[in-house]
């Protein structure tokens, strides 16, 4: 059995421990890659059925743009691809030939869409676009991370095209409270959304909001992005409709985007030093079923009384395996299944069969209940609601309990330095005093909250007036 280093002893090694020996990912040959093995990619699936879902609810419709874009694409918005041109990855030569203009591989798609936007907009009538596309990305990463920062990963990117400033700020705002959503409701993980300073927004963007989550060592981590970019790009691919008084205007847009790195999210937010641990509602297996026996005799009766519970369960829509190897012993199947993370599991044996009960074990607190076999098929929904309300309850509790509000500079310094949370802390508005703070501690301003009043104050490194506070802290 895999062992798995304790998060005391190692945060970082019990993190790729459990990407290794739960089976989610493993390194790829090429340098910076990760291979999706299949069951980190079913929780990939379960991601994108419900935002794909969402995103549909909403008004989306999906597209698909090319991977490779043309270097004068790139050029054409000049803060955009200064932001971006450190991590692209280029193709000089094609074919055996060296290609007259270079191709850069897809770090993200604005340049792409919007030469295209340029092709397909003429009137207002053809407003707003509220495209999305599911694909993958490459950005060069000096350091990465198995799921949480790597070479190429996939991702889903809307972008959108509007009338009015007014509309596409709508959208950016509406499109961050679905990643919120998304986040608390089915990733059961907490989040805070806010507005990104100006030195930590999207290239090429007016502004940009997020979502920030706290994992278990304190640490913030931006699970998904949305972004204002006003006419920038609109102005770069000279993309303009005709406006409802017949005078050409230049299109607002927006994007927005999540990726594979909210598997890395869900496993630091939930997980434990036994393994993985995955909300119900995005688990690729509700419920393990183990069969215990010794005798071919015991093996066909409880397998049958173990396939029959499968079949009542799965009629309501569960995802239900009955693990009846015989190779494996039952404590190792149970070691094993904690370690896969599957929120419920289902042991019966010869003595529980007779006496007509079974034992269920639930994965996020390990407590153990003795049911009647005639009660389990009832029971199984509420269990799961309970587990998955229960796994953003307690990571809502714990992010709650490490959010610090701090005065002065030297209350700052000491939550960040020693990773205690989120320092909840005055600031004035300067890029000089952002990035003294970043210099100092390496923690960066994660957002400015959207859903916390304004508050006059004192900022923390020069004093002068502030409005409102932020939230400091180091990041993946």
């Amino acid at each position: 059995m895999a062992k798995i280093t304790t998060r005391e002893k190692d945060y970082s090694q019990w993190y790729i421990d459990i990407v290794l020996n739960a089976k989610l990912a493993d390194y790829a040959p090429v340098r910076g890659c990760m291979v999706i093995r299949p069951n980190g990619y079913a929780i990939w699936e379960k991601m994108h059925q419900a935002l794909d879902g969402m995103f549909k609810e909403t008004g989306h419709v999906n597209a698909y743009f090319p991977l490779f874009i043309p270097e004068s694409f790139m050029k054409k918005e000049a803060e955009h691809v200064e932001g971006f041109s450190p991590e692209c990855a280029v193709v000089t030569h094609g074919g055996g030939k060296e290609l007259e203009e270079k191709l850069y591989v897809r770090p993200t798609s604005e340049t792409i869409i919007w030469s295209m936007y340029k092709k397909w907009i003429q009137s207002y009538r053809d407003l707003p676009l509220l495209y999305n596309q599911w694909a993958n990305v490459v950005r060069w990463e000096m350091r990465t991370r198995l799921f949480l920062r790597t070479t190429e990963f996939l991702w889903q990117e809307g972008h959108t095209a509007h009338e009015t400033y007014d509309e596409a700020e709508v959208e950016a705002l509406k499109m961050i409270r679905v990643y919120q959503k998304f986040a608390e409701e089915y990733m059961a993980v907490p989040v805070i959304v806010g507005k990104k300073s100006d030195s930590e927004k999207f290239a090429g963007a007016l502004h940009t909001y997020c979502i920030e989550a706290m994992m278990q060592d304190n640490k913030a981590l931006q699970a998904g992005t949305s972004h204002h970019l006003g006419q920038n790009f609109a102005k770069a691919f000279e993309v303009t409709y005709q406006d409802r008084t017949g005078q050409q205007q230049f299109v607002y847009a927006t994007s927005w985007g999540v990726s594979t790195r909210l598997i890395g999210a869900l496993i630091m937010a939930h997980s434990d030093d036994q393994g993985l641990v995955v909300p119900p509602k995005l688990a690729p297996t509700h419920v393990v079923i183990i069969p215990i026996f010794k005798s071919d005799e015991e093996k066909k009766a409880v397998c049958d009384a173990a396939y029959q519970i499968k079949s009542e369960i799965s009629s309501q829509g569960f995802r239900v395996n009955v693990d009846d190897r015989d190779q494996f012993k039952p404590g190792w199947k149970f070691n094993e299944y904690e370690l896969l993370g599957v929120p419920l599991r289902i042991e019966i044996g010869p003595r529980d069969l007779a006496a007509g009960v079974c034992t269920l074990a639930r994965r996020d607190s390990g407590e153990k209940t003795t049911l009647p076999l005639t009660e389990v098929s009832s029971r199984i929904s509420g269990l799961l609601d309970d587990i998955q309300s229960g796994l953003f309850l307690r990571a809502k509790a714990r992010m709650e309990s490490h959010i610090f509000n701090a005065d002065t500079y030297a209350e700052l310094e000491d939550i960040v330095k020693n990773e205690k949370g989120f320092s909840r802390s005055h600031w004035c508005g300067s890029p000089e005093c952002e990035a003294k703070i970043k210099d100092a501690t390496k923690a960066t301003i994660r957002c400015i909250p959207l859903d916390e009043p304004d508050e006059s104050g004192e900022c923390v490194v020069c004093k002068k007036p502030s409005v409102k506070r932020v939230l400091f802290s180091k990041a993946y």
